[in-house]
């Protein structure tokens, strides 16, 4: 069978459990029609490049799925008519990713990398050093 991601945004102003169940539902609706879900990632609250029906943010899911096509049409059939979701698209790939997708991996790496960058600015030589005295204007002056 033919092997597909679908990605669906859902409304911001829904709770994670809500969430977790339109993946639940969409699982149900490919399994319904002899398809199985391969993998289901859900990628957090995350902000949109611009507004879609008035969110400015989005939940993000995603679902490898190995079905029929008719599984697909059906899901996406489903997915337009539900107003939770604000936008989906469903690609065929010749492969599942192993692992973690791309997005999950983005996430995880700037957890990681976050604690080395240190705060924002605070270590730059623009500052006085506790060493040194600090110049003030009417010290270069008469200098």
């Amino acid at each position: 069978m033919p092997l597909y991601e679908h990605v669906f945004l859902a409304r911001q102003d829904l709770a994670q459990g809500q969430v977790d169940a339109l993946a639940e539902t969409a699982t149900r609706i490919v399994e319904e029609t002899q398809g199985k879900v391969v993998k289901t990632e859900a990628w957090g609250l995350r902000g949109l490049a611009y507004r879609i029906k008035k969110n400015r943010k989005g939940h993000y899911v995603m679902l490898e799925i190995d079905g029929p096509p008719a599984a697909i049409a059906e899901l996406e059939r489903q997915t337009a008519i539900n107003e939770d979701i604000i936008r989906y698209m469903t690609v065929r790939v010749d492969a599942h990713e192993a692992g973690p997708s791309a997005m999950m991996r983005r996430n995880e790496r700037s957890e990681r990398d976050r604690g080395d960058r240190g705060g924002r600015g605070r270590d730059r030589d623009d500052r006085p050093r506790e060493d040194r005295p600090r110049r003030d204007r009417d010290d270069r002056d008469a200098a």
